[in-house]
C-alpha cells in the first residue's frame, strides 16, 4: 500500500503544546496516543455510513498521526487519512478545527482531570466541577449570551423522512434565534444542525452555535459531522450526559434507538429527584406522522416504569416542526425567568441536583448487567438510573469495542427485573429492531436477552 501523508496546521486554537504533551502523543502505543489516533480518525471519517466497529477497525489499521513541533507551533502529520476529509488537496476547515479539539480535550482530560487528582471522581460535587472545567477549557461556556441552547437527541440510524423532519425542526429553531447542540454524529444529530444553519442564514445570524458533545467510546462509530463548530469530547458517557443537561436550556427528542432511550431515562431520572421538581426544563418528544406509534410506545414505557409524574415532564408533538420550535422558545423563556429569579448562571445549570447513581461510570460487564435492580419498589429516580444503565449496556454491545468484544466472548447480556417493566422494555427494544434503529450497517443480532422474573 502506498503511504500518503498530510501535514495539518492549526488555524484557531491549540497552536502550542508543552514538550511533555508532545511526548505523550509521540509514544506510539501509549493510551493517550491510541485515544487521540482513534478520535482523529473518526473526525476525518465524518460522513461514513457505517457504524460497524469491526469494519471501521480494519480501515483504521493503516492510519496514524504524529505531532511535530515547529518554531511557530505544532503541526499534525497524518498517515493515510481518509480522503473524504479533503477537497482539492485541502482539508475541510471544520474537520481541521475538530482535529485540534480532539487534542485539546483528550490532553486536558488526561492531565488536568483524570490523572492530576484535582477532583475526587467518586464524589458527586467534584464530578460536576470536573465537567465544568472540561467545558470551560473547551470554551463552550458563554456567560455573555442569553439562554437559547436547544439540545437535540435522536437516533443515528433513521430513515430519510425522519432525517428531513429533524432538519425542519432545526430550521424552525434557527429562525427563532435558538442554537443547537447534539451528540454530533449522523442522523438526528446532524439534521437539526443543517436545518438550524439555514434558519440562521436567513436571519443573517453569523454567530450561530452548533455544539457537538461526544465521548471516546461513541466517537469511533458516530463521527462528528462537519457542521459542528464547537466539539467537546468528555471522558465517559456519564460526564457527557451531565454536560448535555447542564448546558441545555431545553431538549428536543427525536425517535431513536437504545442510546436515545438512555438519554431520556437519564434526563427524567434527574428531573424526578425531589430537589429538582420545581426547576423548569422544557422537553419535547417529536417525530413525523409515521413515528407516532413508536413515540407512544416510548411514552407508555415511561408511564409503566416511572409513572405519570415522569410523563408530565415532557410533551409529545407529532409532525409539527413550528409547534416544536414555539414550545421550545416559550419553555426557554421560562428557564430565563427562573434563572434570573434564582441568580443561577445562564451558561451552566448549577441548580440541578444530580446524584452519584447518574454520575459514576457504569462498566457493562455481563455480571453488572444481570445484577441491575429493575424493580418498581425503588424510588423513581433510582429505577431510572438503573434503566439508564441497562440501555447503556445495550449501546455498548451494539457499537462500542469493549461491549462488542464481551458479547462475542460471553454471549448476549442477560437483563432481569420486574415482569411489567421488562415486558414494556422488550416491546420497545423489539420496535427498535423492527424499524432499524439499532444499527446503520448490516443485519442486527441482539446483544441482550430479556429475562422477566
Amino acid at each position: 500500500m502506498t503511504k500518503h501523508y498530510e501535514l495539518i496546521h492549526p488555524k484557531t486554537h491549540l497552536r502550542v503544546l508543552s514538550r511533555y504533551e508532545i511526548q505523550q502523543l509521540r509514544e506510539v502505543g501509549s493510551d493517550v496516543h491510541e485515544l487521540v489516533r482513534r478520535c482523529c480518525y473518526a473526525v476525518l471519517s465524518a460522513g461514513s455510513q457505517s457504524d460497524n466497529y469491526l469494519e471501521l477497525k480494519e480501515e483504521f489499521r493503516n492510519f496514524n498521526i504524529q505531532v511535530q513541533q515547529e518554531d511557530r507551533g505544532i503541526v499534525l502529520s497524518l498517515k493515510n487519512p481518509p480522503q473524504s476529509a479533503f477537497v482539492d488537496g485541502e482539508i475541510i476547515r471544520g474537520v481541521r478545527e475538530q482535529l485540534f479539539s480532539v487534542l485539546r480535550d483528550v490532553l486536558y482530560a488526561q492531565e488536568s482531570i483524570l490523572e492530576a487528582h484535582r477532583f475526587d471522581l467518586n464524589n458527586g460535587d467534584d464530578i460536576t466541577n470536573a465537567v465544568f472545567h472540561l467545558l470551560r477549557n473547551a470554551n463552550v461556556l458563554k456567560p455573555d449570551r442569553w439562554p437559547n441552547l436547544a439540545i437535540c437527541w435522536g437516533g443515528h440510524s433513521i430513515p430519510r423522512n425522519e432525517y428531513q423532519y429533524t432538519k425542519d425542526v432545526g430550521y424552525q429553531l434557527g429562525l427563532r434565534g435558538l442554537d443547537v447542540g447534539t451528540g454530533c454524529g449522523p442522523g438526528a444529530m446532524k439534521g437539526p444542525m443543517k436545518g438550524c444553519a439555514i434558519g440562521h442564514a436567513k436571519q443573517h445570524n453569523r454567530d450561530g452555535r452548533y455544539i457537538g458533545i461526544t465521548e471516546p467510546g461513541i466517537i469511533a462509530t458516530e463521527a462528528p459531522n462537519p457542521i459542528v463548530n464547537e466539539l467537546v469530547i468528555l471522558p465517559d458517557i456519564e460526564k457527557r450526559l451531565e454536560a448535555f443537561i447542564r448546558l441545555a436550556h431545553g431538549i428536543v427528542i427525536f425517535p431513536g434507538g437504545p442510546g436515545t432511550a438512555e438519554e431520556l431515562l437519564y434526563l427524567l431520572g434527574v428531573l424526578s429527584h425531589p430537589d429538582n421538581q420545581q426547576i423548569p426544563f422544557p422537553i419535547v418528544i417529536t417525530g413525523p406522522t409515521e413515528t407516532e406509534d413508536y413515540l407512544r410506545a416510548i411514552d407508555r414505557f415511561i408511564g409503566t416504569a416511572l409513572g405519570a409524574t415522569a410523563q408530565q415532564r415532557y410533551q409529545i408533538i407529532i409532525q409539527d416542526a413550528e409547534a416544536v420550535a414555539r414550545a421550545m422558545k416559550a419553555g426557554i423563556a421560562e428557564v430565563e425567568q427562573y434563572r434570573q429569579s434564582s441568580n443561577d448562571a445562564y451558561f451552566f445549570n448549577w441548580a440541578l441536583t444530580i446524584v452519584e447513581d447518574f454520575q459514576l461510570p457504569f462498566d457493562p460487564t455481563h455480571e453488572a448487567m444481570s445484577n441491575l435492580c429493575l424493580s418498581k419498589s425503588l424510588p423513581g429516580h433510582e429505577l431510572a438510573a438503573n434503566l439508564r444503565r441497562a440501555f447503556s449496556g445495550i449501546v455498548a454491545g451494539n457499537v462500542k469495542e469493549v461491549g462488542i468484544t464481551r458479547v462475542q466472548e460471553h454471549g448476549p447480556y442477560q437483563i432481569q427485573g420486574d415482569k411489567s417493566i421488562l415486558q414494556g422494555m422488550d416491546v420497545l427494544l423489539t420496535a427498535m429492531v423492527k424499524h432499524g434503529r439499532m444499527k446503520i450497517s448490516g443485519d442486527y443480532t441482539p446483544c441482550y436477552e430479556i429475562v422477566a422474573r
